[in-house]
């Protein structure tokens, strides 16, 4: 029971609404512990504005295309010792999107390079940074999408100006004509203005045979290698093993409790 309820309308003109889903409970906690006035009412704030942000973060969060789920946390670094985990925990801590440079991973197929990026992701997102994650083919087509309904310079515009945007799966699929030139637009325009990482199954001396115009696949590469963060995984394939970087540490954590020994 609200046991002010006469609080609720007011909150409402003042759209603090969210304060009335703890109020019954701050108000006992202070009644209980002989909270001061100002005390009680700090605390009101404090979770007013704990739930401002998280409302933010989940919004973009969502906006981003990113999958919840792939976090640092649920990445199984043991499983693959060689990957260099001192540079991916640098990546994470956001220090290169201060500094608008581009960060580039690369390594074979299932040794976490989207997870990894998407984690990143989720660190930026965490600051408060707004970031967008596509695969190489997604992107080219929300952009091709936009060219068919007139909003190719908003959705460029918006791409552009996104502190940090994640490209995943580079040159998993060779660009076509005109695909290369979409590509090259944005690239420029983030170019030493916003960070922008890129993962790719392909060795760096491979990229430039994604483009049908190597005149333009030098230009863009040329960009993307400028001051980059590079990152090259290897060793085995977690898809080889039937698993994924989140469920191995997941079975690992089971397999810590003894509760579960005895399934093993």
């Amino acid at each position: 029971m609200n046991p002010m309820p006469e609080i609720t309308p007011l909150l409402k003109r003042l759209r603090l609404s969210g304060i009335s889903e703890t109020l019954a409970v701050r108000n006992r906690e202070a009644i209980a512990n002989q909270l001061s006035f100002s005390e009680f009412l700090a605390t009101v704030l404090q979770d007013e504005i704990a739930r401002r942000e998280n409302s933010k973060f989940a919004k973009r969060l969502r906006q981003s295309h990113i999958n919840s789920n792939k976090t640092l946390e649920q990445f199984d670094f043991s499983f693959n010792p060689r990957i260099n985990q001192e540079m991916v925990c640098d990546l994470a801590t956001c220090r290169f999107i201060d500094e608008n440079a581009p960060a580039l991973l690369v390594g074979p197929c299932g040794t976490g390079k989207s997870h990894i990026a998407q984690a990143i992701g989720h660190c930026a997102i965490r600051q408060g940074r707004s970031t967008l994650f596509f695969t190489q083919s997604k992107l080219l087509q929300v952009l091709n999408n936009a060219r068919a309904m007139g909003q190719y310079d908003k959705q460029l515009q918006m791409m552009i100006n996104v502190p940090l945007l994640i490209i995943d799966d580079f040159g998993l699929k060779p660009l076509r004509q005109g695909q290369d030139e979409d590509l090259h637009d944005l690239i420029t325009e983030r170019y030493e203005a916003h960070s922008t990482l890129v993962t790719s199954n392909l060795a760096f001396s491979e990229w430039g045979d994604a483009f049908p115009n190597k005149l333009l696949g030098a230009a863009i590469l040329d960009r993307l290698a400028h001051s980059a963060y590079k990152v090259v995984l290897e060793g085995n394939s977690y898809r080889s093993q039937g698993a994924s970087p989140e469920t191995t540490i997941n079975q690992k954590k089971e397999l810590a409790n003894p509760d579960n020994l005895a399934d093993y």
